[in-house]
């Protein structure tokens, strides 16, 4: 089992910036991806950005460009840096982690999950 744990959402402005932060430990060998999602108020749970040991970064449409996912695997620490926030940016923003999944894309299987850091974008 890996454990998750998020920091360094917050509340700021339209076309603030954020920078959240991904904790990782337990069973880390077992990792190959993690990945931030979110889920807004009244909307369902949407993939942001993933990472893969060894391999790529994906995006969702709507964050490209402003958002970038990058992972310092001397402390396991993943991070999201947002900048250019929108207000439709405002939600839940959840970190997770899985192995190697060839039959998805990204090729992940997340299994792990953090309880989320609240982002607040307001206009």
């Amino acid at each position: 089992q890996v454990q998750l744990v998020e920091s360094g959402g917050g509340s700021v402005q339209t076309g603030g910036s954020l920078r959240l932060s991904c904790d990782a430990s337990g069973n880390t060998r077992s990792v190959v991806c993690m990945g931030w999602f979110r889920q807004g108020p009244g909307k369902e749970r949407e993939g942001v950005a993933s990472w893969r040991n060894g391999g790529g970064t994906t995006y969702a449409d709507s964050v490209k460009g402003r958002f970038t996912i990058s992972k310092d695997n001397a402390n396991n620490t993943l991070y999201l840096q947002m900048n250019s926030l929108k207000p439709e940016d405002t939600a839940m923003y959840i970190c997770a982690a899985g192995p190697f999944d060839m039959h998805r894309w990204p090729p992940c299987f997340f299994n792990s999950w953090g309880q989320g850091t609240q982002v607040t974008v307001s206009s």
